[in-house]
């Protein structure tokens, strides 16, 4: 329940329906992957969770004391994503390797800035525009990434977006209104005292764009990132950007929160260790449970060109689960005469670490010895 009582306007989606529906009889790697994570908490609603915390924070401001908050479909079309907002045809975003594709129309959301397009699809909110109204929404919740595997990285985590549009006679957005945003939402995390700078950014749907950095520890680390909608796409959610103007706002809550308590790893969020849980306190600095000793192993192989590094992340991803702490690449080469012309060979270092006991060798190796199985079937590798 939010303190503010707000209400959460849930979007349904007949489209998701139906793609989930065609999921639950699918039994084959990547369905079994792709239903394992949907069927993850939604930490940003999980009571208790610094990640919840977070999120209230944000949509409580008093800034936002009329925006709408919107809980937006987790399946999502391809279009929707990635051409309603100006993405470049070669954003890396727009392909297989960096995106879960459910079908080739329809992906796990990469990001909640999706919630644009449900809001602006709202009756009130259709009918507030045509009064030349200021509209304004949030959404949170949880987006999907394929990635390279370390402390920092997990294929789920979680985002907040917010928005607001006004009528250009109201208002005229400036860099100083994106910085007042990102200053309002800086203090109400890190605390008034926070010591903060600005540079200018760019993204495909916002422009000119203001990330802010944070210095925390004598460093300065970039946590926030806003900007100003682009007429462009404005124009592509049906909107008169001769008439209408927006601010925008998304970022990670999973980075704010291991600032906020130096946590080391992303892991930990969904620990169910108590020691661990009871720690979890946003401005409390968290301090290690236990030190485990990893245990690491190498795996050399040959495959074809076509190889793409995020989808053997996502093999050792299925088989170590959150037993591998980093995968790391040490050795990357080619050699016609003696692998092949079209061929490559690769060596990853992956480090198993457990966030809760010691792990054992022979478990480690019973993981390791299905990755090499699946390596040489799946991507039709030559173990070396």
């Amino acid at each position: 329940m939010l303190s503010n009582k707000k209400q959460i306007i849930q979007i349904k989606s007949t489209d998701e329906a139906k793609v989930l529906e065609t999921l639950d009889k699918r039994s084959d790697s990547d369905a079994l992957r792709l239903k394992r994570f949907l069927a993850m908490p939604d930490l940003s609603r999980q009571k208790g969770s610094p990640i919840a915390e977070l999120a209230e924070r944000i949509i409580t401001l008093p800034r936002f004391h009329d925006f709408d908050v919107l809980n937006v479909p987790e399946i999502v079309g391809y279009s929707l994503s990635f051409d309603l907002f100006n993405f470049p045809l070669d954003h890396p975003a727009r392909s297989r390797s960096d995106t879960y594709f459910l079908d080739d129309n329809n992906i796990l959301r990469t990001h909640t800035t999706v919630m644009w397009y449900y809001h602006l699809n709202l009756p009130e909110v259709k009918e507030k525009i045509k009064k030349h109204q200021s509209v304004g929404a949030l959404s949170y919740g949880k987006v999907y990434r394929k990635d390279e595997i370390d402390r920092f990285h997990l294929p789920v985590f979680h985002q907040i977006d917010g928005w607001y549009l006004c009528p250009k006679e109201d208002h005229v957005i400036t860099i100083q209104d994106l910085q007042g945003v990102l200053i309002e939402i800086a203090k109400v995390i890190f605390g008034e005292s926070v010591k903060y700078r600005f540079n200018i950014d760019q993204f495909p749907y916002t422009d000119p764009s203001v990330e802010m950095e944070i210095e925390i520890k004598g460093k300065w680390m970039e946590v926030l990132g806003c900007g100003i909608v682009r007429g462009s796409v404005l124009k592509n959610f049906g909107v008169d950007p001769n008439e209408y103007n927006g601010w925008a706002f998304g970022f990670g809550l999973e980075r704010l929160a291991m600032v906020s308590m130096d946590v080391p790893d992303m892991r930990l969020f969904w620990s169910q260790d108590e020691r661990v849980k009871k720690q979890l306190k946003l401005g409390q600095e968290y301090k290690e449970v236990s030190k485990y000793p990893p245990i690491t192993r190498d795996i050399s192989f040959v495959v074809s060109k076509d190889f793409v590094p995020n989808n053997y992340f996502e093999l050792i991803r299925d088989l170590g689960g959150d037993l591998v702490e980093q995968v790391e690449l040490i050795d990357k080469y080619e050699d016609s005469k003696k692998f092949g012309q079209d061929k490559v060979s690769y060596t990853y270092h992956i480090i198993y670490r457990s966030m809760g006991r010691t792990l054992r060798s022979e478990e480690v190796d019973a993981i390791q010895d299905k990755i090499y199985k699946q390596t040489a079937e799946q991507f039709k590798a030559e173990l070396r």
